[in-house]
């Protein structure tokens, strides 16, 4: 493939951003791949300057573009589909270098970017507003209408589907889009969606992809012409982004982190029950916002689920994901990496015990399952986001509640038993977003609504029926034949 065919070519690797077209940044960055830290590229870095530009370049495209017919706004998605389905070798591949996916993760992530993008294509054709009961002589409308331009800020785990679930629905309806996606997976997360709606005809400043850091992020929650934050990552960076893009009188979704419970009941089927922990552990290497952070194990079976989970983890081979030999790759950074080291480290310096894995190689991290864990310990309580499997044992089901409610996080649930009744009543009780009975915690269709709450997000969700919420506002609408004489 020559580089005029590629999608992602020099003009996208040497230092710049996407603002309708490509723009050179002053400021630039090399982009490495975290399996070997060989370069990949080089990228802009915006300036709050660059975003400000961006913005306003965006607001002023948003108006024509949000005029359009439906028919035409429409028809850019089928090509988007098209351009990306041509060049999945090529996305995939860069999935797996960027982010440090396995093929099969950076495959799904692809696929159901794909759906999304088709998804938010059927968007412009569907019913936009409702007929209000009235007085006699007028129509009254509630219609839903754009709200200008979107600020997009995007983590680097899930990176082009966690951006692109934003950015396809908030196009669709209308808005123009400043995306910042995370430096680390800028590529992957960023210039591949400019790359797809620049090849699909979308017309020039609807989308505008500038790579950028704390200050980027805070200029685009400030910005007068950005009417709405969208934000995926950390609790402790959605803090400050909800604040920031409050005191500014701006929408906000925050979509956050989580601490999430596996339930295990007596009764499951232990060898299932073990393979959908060992999943929602170290898919990803745990660097997902549903991880299971907990595995929450009935204690009369805990002995022996912990041997099939040790099983299951010293069977998972890490590498380089490239290699095609590998289910678990690189934590993105060495960061990252500390981070999941600080937090086994202390926990068994508090007496935890490691029944599988605990060591780590650079970025490379051994699948981990600790045992031992209370309730005071870092493991039960923080965030790793690292392949570590926490067990934890009950002795009933008001226990399994209190210790799945135990939290400041509020996004993912799951429950395994053979009794759906006991484990509707068990999820019917757990604080969060999402709740699967049989099934793990890591799970998203794309239609569904997709948020948490707690320290989880702001209430809100993305995704599926709520897109409509998410990324328009109602405008009340009367009309009357004449306008009426009112006494002074």
């Amino acid at each position: 493939m020559t580089d005029s065919t590629k999608l992602i070519g020099d003009e996208q690797l040497s230092g710049g951003a996407f603002t309708g077209s490509w723009t050179t940044l002053s400021t630039t960055t090399d982009v490495q791949e975290p399996a070997t830290g060989a370069t990949l590229g080089k990228i802009g870095i915006a300036s709050p300057d660059d975003i400000a530009a961006a913005a306003a370049s965006a607001r002023a495209a948003q108006k024509a573009w949000a005029s359009d017919t439906p028919d035409n706004r429409a028809a850019v998605f089928p090509k988007v589909v098209q351009v990306a389905t041509e060049r999945w070798d090529e996305i995939v591949e860069w999935i797996m270098r960027e982010s440090g996916s396995v093929r099969a993760k950076a495959e799904f992530e692809l696929s159901i970017t794909i759906k999304s993008i088709s998804l938010a294509g059927a968007m412009p054709q569907q019913a936009q507003g409702l007929v209000l009961p009235s007085e006699r002589g007028r129509i009254s409308l509630a219609r839903r209408r754009p709200l200008g331009v979107v600020g997009i800020i995007a983590p680097f785990n899930f990176p082009l589907y966690l951006a692109m679930r934003a950015v396809a629905p908030a196009i669709a309806v209308g808005n123009a889009v400043v995306l910042k996606p995370d430096p680390r997976t800028s590529i992957c997360g960023g210039f591949v969606i400019a790359r797809l709606f620049e090849l699909a005809g979308l017309p020039n400043g609807v989308l505008q992809v500038l790579p950028g850091r704390g200050d980027a992020g805070e200029a685009l929650c400030r910005d007068p012409n950005v009417a709405m934050i969208q934000f995926t990552g950390s609790t402790a960076a959605g803090r400050m982004v909800g604040k920031t893009a409050s005191e500014n009188l701006k929408k906000v979704s925050l979509e956050l982190g989580g601490k999430n419970s596996l339930i295990v009941l007596e009764d499951a089927d232990l060898e299932l029950a073990a393979k959908n922990a060992s999943w929602a552990s170290y898919l990803h290497q745990g660097q997902i916002c549903m991880s299971a952070g907990r595995v929450l194990v009935h204690a009369t079976i805990v002995e022996e689920f912990t041997k099939r989970l040790v099983a299951h983890a010293e069977a998972l081979p890490v590498g380089d994901p490239m290699s095609g030999q590998v289910a678990v790759g690189p934590l993105i950074n060495q960061t990252q990496a500390d981070h999941a080291r600080k937090v086994l480290d202390g926990s068994v310096a508090q007496g935890a015990k490691v029944a599988a894995g605990g060591t780590s190689d650079g970025l490379f991290f051994k699948p981990t399952v600790l045992t031992g864990v209370s309730k005071d310990m870092p493991a039960f309580s923080d965030e790793i986001f690292g392949p570590v499997a926490v067990v934890v044992p009950f002795e009933s089901d008001e226990q399994a509640i209190a210790l799945a409610n135990d939290t400041e996080y509020g996004l993912s649930a799951a429950i395994i038993t053979r009794d759906v009744g006991r484990g509707m009543a068990i999820g019917d009780r757990l604080q969060a977003g999402l709740v699967h009975i049989n099934d793990q915690t890591v799970n998203d269709d794309v239609v569904n609504p997709f948020g948490g709450v707690g320290a989880s997000g702001n209430g809100t969700s993305i995704g599926g029926p709520a897109n409509w919420e998410e990324f328009t506002h109602w405008q009340w609408t009367t009309i009357k034949g004449t306008a009426p004489a009112y006494p002074f």
